[in-house]
């Protein structure tokens, strides 16, 4: 009985190590792989880990997350045992409030944290940037700390530091040479929660940063926006890193063992010149990054634009661009409403709208733009922004039907959006995680607007997608449907033209469909704020990125159909022709815009999504 116990005993740790370690040796395998695809091993390659060493957007993300975590777990761990002694000689109702008040941050949801922080720095006018996550990093890592020192002190006897100080000793001496090393476990074991705290975070680095200012976390969730294997060579690296410092780690007591004294000599000499290190290259990049030039600054979405063209920029006008982007349009527009200040934006056509409404932007002057020759017509003056008074288009395009030619029936194709409800293809469904774009498919499906204010109407599109949900078992995907696509994991999935056109460009089985019932005709578009610093640079970056040749060189990086007729005509003839040889129909009359949605009404649209998903 106890060998099948010890059995089974054993069997469940392999299976939970499987279950933690297996995921760590996939990443780390497919970055040696010489496609793109992070599901399908085509060959070995270092190709990843060759742009990895080229990308200077990390190199700046992984030396911010360093020294900030040495830095915030330096302070947060002097603060936090500080704290901690004070707390064990504090009166017991004082010593239960502070304990009580340490409490809730780490038990606060990290995006109340992240969203109090961010309003505290803006009613005190604090540009956000180096400094604020700085700050920000200690305030959540030093509660880590208190906890962690805190039973350690509580543990000694507090007759201590007075029988020290009996024998000759300093309060400092006391505390240094008695108290701390006694309780140098607790200290150890909280620094290290507070720089993997530190080191890890993104929820409150992402609303506290600024000003181009990224770490590690902020940089690989942007890159998740599209198929990036630098992700997976980036993950390996970091995970060779920590194995050799938990080696090291491991090794220092028993070589301590040998030579005490002279290891912690040593072992402090590196400490100080590690924090001094620090230090200075904190203070030559803040250097560096106050050098006198005009700095135009930059909020566009991630993975949404050519990076190479911002540094050419920056040469051809002598000026620093800072490049900031954002995960989705509500979440640009909550740092932009809780004081964060831009000049140019480039957000979608509705966001537009309401920008417009609420006086977030300034006319441009065409005047300052020759390039605008170069647009095409189909591009400009839409109802988000008529007479393009406000916005610049950028890129375009539709939300259709991606499917697989060997898999579906041409005849079923004719459905439109029903094809969506087909039993046939039940299980090979991925739907797109969008709640507009969702309820805009229902309500074309059923001949309604798309923007669509009538509850009754709101409600029989809800219908609709609870019926293709328990019909159909769907799979709700973000941008992790591309490499399932390009890896025919499923035969049909919903998806932007720009994301087709890459997966189609991938995948030759695949094609793309716009429904004649009508779809999302969707214009992304630059704009310029109201409290913009920069007018002139802001009108030159524009006209910059609709030239020809900055047109043509953003959209073979991106993917997304252009608005530049020269570059829009070069890419039908390129790797992108399966998508961009079609050109969006405006004329159908089917096709929308997505409108302002007013509060009322988005909260309902909101409210019913959640019921599709909730089972």
């Amino acid at each position: 009985m106890k060998k099948k116990k010890s059995f089974f005993a054993r069997f469940y740790v392999v299976i939970c190590l499987a279950f933690f370690y297996l995921p760590i040796l996939v990443t780390m395998f497919f970055s040696f792989n010489s496609s793109k695809s992070l599901t399908r091993f085509t060959g070995f390659s270092l190709r990843w880990y060759n742009e990895l060493l080229q990308n200077v957007e990390i190199s700046k993300a992984v030396y911010v997350s360093l020294s900030i975590a040495v830095m915030a777990t330096v302070i947060s761990t002097v603060l936090g045992t500080i704290t901690a002694i004070g707390l064990t000689r504090s009166r017991k109702i004082v010593k239960e409030i502070l304990l009580n008040v340490n409490n809730m941050p780490i038990l606060n949801p990290e995006i109340v944290t992240a969203i109090g922080l961010m309003l505290l720095f803006s009613s005190i006018g604090m540009r956000k940037g180096y400094v604020t996550m700085l700050l920000a990093h200690i305030a959540f890592c030093t509660p880590y700390v208190i906890t962690s020192v805190y039973p350690k002190v509580r543990s000694l006897d507090p007759n201590l530091a007075n029988a020290a100080m009996d024998l000759g000793a300093t309060p400092f001496q006391a505390l240094i040479k008695v108290i701390v090393p006694l309780i140098k476990e607790g200290i150890f074991a909280g620094a290290l929660l507070a720089f993997t705290m530190s080191f890890d975070d993104f929820v409150i680095s992402y609303f506290v940063s600024g000003n181009g200012v990224k770490n590690i976390s902020i940089v690989v969730y942007n890159m998740t926006k599209r198929i990036n294997p630098t992700i997976n060579a980036l993950s390996t690296i970091v995970i060779v890193v920590i194995i050799i410092v938990l080696v090291v780690v491991n090794l220092i007591p028993l070589l301590a063992r040998k030579n005490t004294v002279n290891m912690n000599h040593r072992l402090h000499h590196v400490i100080g010149l590690a924090a001094a290190a620090v230090l200075i290259g904190v203070m030559i990049w803040l250097g560096a990054a106050t050098n006198g030039k005009h700095v135009l600054k930059v909020y566009n979405a991630g993975e949404y634009m050519d990076l190479s063209l911002l540094e050419q920029f920056e040469e051809e006008n002598d000026c620093q661009v800072v490049y900031e982007t954002f995960e989705s349009n509500e979440m640009m527009y909550t740092k932009l409403a809780a004081g964060e200040t831009y000049d140019v934006l480039i957000p979608s056509d509705y966001m537009i709208e309401r920008l417009i409404k609420e006086e977030y932007l300034q006319y441009i002057d065409w005047n300052l733009i020759p390039n605008k020759k170069n647009l095409m017509e189909d591009v400009q003056n839409k109802s988000y922004d008529p007479g393009n008074r406000y916005s610049c288009p950028y890129f375009w395009g539709t939300v259709g039907i991606l499917y697989d030619k060997t898999v579906v029936d041409p005849e079923d194709l004719k459905d439109g959006w029903e094809l969506l409800r087909n039993p046939k293809y039940k299980g090979n469904l991925y739907m797109y995680d969008s709640e507009r774009d969702s309820f805009m498919i229902a309500m074309k499906a059923l001949g309604y607007s798309m923007n669509s204010t009538n509850f009754d109407e709101i409600e029989e599109a809800y219908q609709w997608l609870i019926e293709q949900r328990d019909t159909m078992d769907p799979i709700y995907a973000g941008d992790d449907v591309i490499d399932n696509m390009i890896s025919g994991n499923k035969a049909i999935a919903v998806v932007y033209s720009g994301d087709a056109s890459y997966i189609i460009s991938e995948n030759e089985n695949l094609d793309y469909l716009t429904p004649d019932q009508g779809t999302n005709l969707w214009y992304d578009a630059m704009v310029i704020t109201r409290d913009c610093s920069e007018t002139d640079l802001a009108h030159a970056f524009i006209d910059f990125m609709i030239s020809e040749e900055s047109a043509l060189s953003n959209t073979e990086e991106v993917g997304y159909t252009p608005t530049v007729e020269s570059a829009f005509e070069e890419m039908k003839e390129g790797d992108y022709a399966g998508v961009s040889s079609y050109i969006p129909d405006t004329e159908n009359p089917n096709n929308e815009i997505f409108g302002y949605q007013e509060p009322k009404v988005k909260q309902h649209y909101a409210e019913l999504w959640t019921k599709v998903k909730a089972q």
